[in-house]
């Protein structure tokens, strides 16, 4: 018997929340549902999903930053949107912030389905989408997926998660300043509030894996008031 194909939805309406779970579940799948940003991102690390639908109005952490979050540690997942912010503002918006699909309320139900049965089979299609891996600045490379740095004379340096995930939000958003909020929205979730200088030991211990005299930095920089930005010319 083939496993249930997994579902994470995430929606703030009791209501509605029961109506799709229902609706989904007499498709086959088996749905972990989440009435906030928070308790959505703590399920998604603790199980495997073929697609994650998400609200993007619900407490505590917002729908656009949990999908952020989750492409900072996975950028295979199917990401869909399923929300009342309907203005071409907002679905360019979230779209920017990895979803692969936008469904407005009011919708109907046979399209969400259709939409959704579509976006678990890309799901089941791994080797056609595109990966982000691994990144080279200089001659070390980072692979995200092993939590490594493979140095120049191939000799590896572990990584923690979050040192992964900063470095691939700054990769991510190279050339362009990222302030301490979304730092902390995305790699913190706000669990815990780290300081200033926390951050900063981050962006110094960048400096020493990457650069060739890390006192005067050509690929992690902080921007005094704003973040931090990486500038690199990939």
């Amino acid at each position: 018997m083939m496993p249930k194909k997994r579902i994470l939805l995430a929606e703030d309406e009791d209501h509605l929340l029961e109506a799709i779970k229902l609706n989904l579940e007499l498709e086959g799948y088996k749905v972990s549902t989440a009435n906030n940003g928070k308790k959505a991102l703590q399920i998604f690390k603790e199980e495997r999903f073929n697609l994650v639908i998400l609200d993007v109005m619900m407490p505590e952490i917002d729908g656009f930053v949990v999908a952020e979050t989750i492409r900072l540690e996975n950028s295979e997942v199917p990401i869909m949107f399923l929300t009342a912010k309907n203005t071409n503002e907002d679905k360019i918006s979230g779209l920017k912030k990895g979803a692969d699909d936008y469904l407005t309320k009011p919708f109907n139900l046979e399209e969400l389905i259709l939409r959704v049965n579509n976006l678990v089979k890309r799901s089941l299609k791994g080797d056609e989408l595109k990966e982000f891996n691994s990144y080279k600045i200089g001659e070390k490379t980072i692979h995200f997926n092993s939590f490594e740095l493979v140095n120049e004379d191939t000799s590896i340096t572990p990584l923690t998660k979050k040192e992964t995930m900063l470095l691939k939000l700054l990769i991510e958003r190279r050339n362009e300043a990222v302030s301490r909020e979304q730092i902390l929205e995305t790699v913190w979730n706000y669990d815990v509030y780290p300081s200033t200088r926390t951050i900063d030991n981050f962006i110094l211990t960048f400096r020493k894996y990457f650069e060739p005299d890390p006192k005067n930095p050509v690929y992690f920089h902080s921007i005094r008031g704003v973040g931090y930005k990486f500038t690199d010319q990939h």
